[in-house]
């Protein structure tokens, strides 16, 4: 299936209403299941450390925030916790952190050697690092990278302090995908900042980019943050966003976001229904949760229970197959299911 869609509609498409937006998000969602089936792959997640050298505007994690309590993980523990009961819909493990090397080396690289040969299929969602960092991840386990860019506009990236410089983090993707990685990006709606042009901008970036899978999240204001009184994101508008990426990319894997719960209610089965195919569960030690406080404290925490209730309320089913080997097998022309 070729392109349906295109970078130039995609913020018009934002604004649509009533039955133009049904159907539009209907079209997105049949997209989907012609390439997916109604299939969600489910993920895990453990955040194994909220110490971070970066200073986003926009996260409450920015180094410069001095009333939070940092914390890393240790790799017995959270071993021993994952290999208590983990939920049977998953597939997928993402371990995620702040831009920490210390985190990379001390927790996340020996806690892949010990899920290695799991049944997990395992990602990282760590920063940008350095290319001897990458290579000695993708021999712990790992393949599968999440690296988000938030802003396509450079000038705006700097204005917004996102990591390092957008020339930066889009050599990383790319070294990245040359490497044999997976890789997954994504973009913040309505950051402060940005303008219908730097949105078309960072769409057309992000659909150029040697990508497997893409995420939009809502804005939301922390109080933490350089943005506490800015306004959220709508959810309205986000979830026109996220049926306008499945169209514009129809065989990227695009997830479900626990932000779209903070944005408005039943965000999560929505944003399923318009078009996304992964979701994610939390499995971050719950003393640990507040601490890892990308947005506020009042955060939105999917366990599996409530994963498997959104994924039946949007008329999905949790796929069996984990995301690499749905994509490899997808590579390879066989039958991904």
């Amino acid at each position: 299936m070729g392109n349906v869609f295109h970078a130039e509609s995609f913020s018009h498409s934002l604004n649509l209403s009533g039955h133009e937006q049904e159907a539009f998000r209907r079209q997105a969602e049949e997209c989907r299941n012609a390439l997916f089936g109604n299939k969600v792959f489910v993920r895990g997640v453990v955040e194994i450390a909220n110490f971070c050298r970066e200073n986003c505007g926009y996260c409450a994690m920015r180094r410069d925030n001095r009333g939070l309590n940092r914390y890393r993980l240790s790799v017995d523990d959270i071993y021993e916790e994952l290999m208590a009961g983990l939920p049977e819909c998953l597939t997928d493990l993402n371990l995620q952190a702040g831009e920490d090397p210390i985190a990379v080396r001390e927790i996340a690289v020996p806690l892949l050697h010990r899920l290695k040969g799991s049944r997990l299929g395992l990602s990282v969602c760590l920063g940008t690092l350095r290319h001897e960092d990458y290579a000695t991840l993708r021999e712990a386990g790992a393949d599968y990278y999440v690296l988000k860019v938030e802003t396509g506009n450079a000038a705006h990236y700097r204005d917004v302090a996102a990591p390092g410089t957008l020339e930066e983090r889009l050599a990383a993707i790319r070294h990245l995908a040359a490497s044999g990685w997976k890789v997954s990006s994504g973009f913040i709606l309505g950051l402060p900042g940005q303008t219908n042009e730097i949105l078309k901008e960072t769409i057309g970036l992000l659909e150029a980019l040697p990508l497997v899978g893409c995420s939009v999240s809502p804005f939301i204001p922390g109080e933490d943050t350089r943005f506490p009184k800015h306004p959220a994101a709508s959810l309205e508008t986000t979830l026109n966003a996220v049926a306008g990426l499945r169209l514009l990319s129809p065989r990227r894997i695009i997830p479900a976001v626990s932000a779209m719960n903070l944005a408005g209610e039943g965000g999560y089965a929505r944003a399923l229904r318009a078009g996304a195919n992964l979701a994610t569960v939390n499995l971050t030690p719950e003393s640990a949760r507040p601490d890892y406080q990308i947005y506020r404290r009042d955060r939105a925490i999917m366990t599996g229970k409530r994963i498997l209730q959104e994924i039946e309320k949007a008329g999905c089913e949790p796929s069996s197959v984990g995301l690499c080997d749905w994509l490899c097998a997808r590579e390879r022309g066989g039958s991904p299911v």
